[in-house]
């Protein structure tokens, strides 16, 4: 949804929630149904499961048949297997550069998983209470402050000289004045780097103070795209 384009009351409306938040048992029931607000953790296989998967492409396929094919040539013809041991190094290289660059995805995801915030401020039965991040649902409202991660992806509710860093998300250093009013596309939509009354997981407050309700937690977040895209 495009909440960036929607007012705050809408917003508020769409998600059945308010300024002061959810329910302690609102809140459970939506995590029971929504799962956790945290990244997918993709089950890890060994290296040598890797490297036999790394095998198993076709065109490393070709390349391990061409090799037997010019080995018995070779061993018919009594000459040198040095056709053979060229293949089999391209083979293996392959296989071994495609694991290495599978660990590097690993790690990406990793270190976007360590991007979000532990804990986080949010309103519940109308008081302030401090929850664990990933137990944060759509509908809760989480207040911002300087230093503070964002924890999900949030539609801004108030804001007092709110600034955030999303590097992250669109490689821009300089932090990002926020505001509350609904944004008008431009086109067919506004880019996320200018959707000025967002903030997504992953980014950071380093400037003024704010609260926001949450609109997306988990996989269905900016940061959850990121990795679903990393590991395909």
């Amino acid at each position: 949804m495009k909440h960036y384009l929607e007012t705050v009351s809408a917003v508020l409306d769409r998600m059945d929630s308010s300024e002061k938040g959810l329910s302690a048992q609102e809140a459970q029931e939506r995590l029971a149904q929504g799962g956790k607000n945290k990244l997918a953790e993709a089950e890890k296989a060994t290296l040598l499961q890797r490297f036999i998967e790394q095998l198993k492409d076709p065109m490393l396929i070709i390349l391990m048949a061409a090799a037997l094919v010019s080995g018995i040539t070779s061993l018919i013809a009594g000459e040198s297997f040095t056709d053979v041991i060229i293949i089999l190094v391209v083979v293996l290289l392959n296989a071994v550069l495609g694991v290495y660059q599978e660990n590097k995805a690993d790690k990406a995801i990793e270190a976007l998983q360590t991007m979000s915030a532990a804990v986080s401020n949010v309103l519940r039965d109308g008081s302030i209470q401090q929850v664990l991040s990933e137990d944060l649902v759509v509908g809760d409202v989480v207040l911002l402050e300087a230093g503070t991660a964002v924890p999900a992806d949030c539609r801004i509710i108030e804001n007092a000289s709110l600034q955030v860093e999303e590097a992250a998300l669109t490689g821009e250093s300089v932090p990002v004045y926020k505001q509350t009013d609904a944004l008008e596309a431009e086109g067919s939509d506004v880019p996320l780097g200018d959707r000025k009354n967002m903030c997504y997981m992953g980014s950071t407050v380093v400037y003024g103070r704010g609260r926001a309700v949450v609109v997306a937690t988990g996989m269905d977040t900016e940061m959850g795209k990121i990795a679903a895209a990393i590991t395909k």
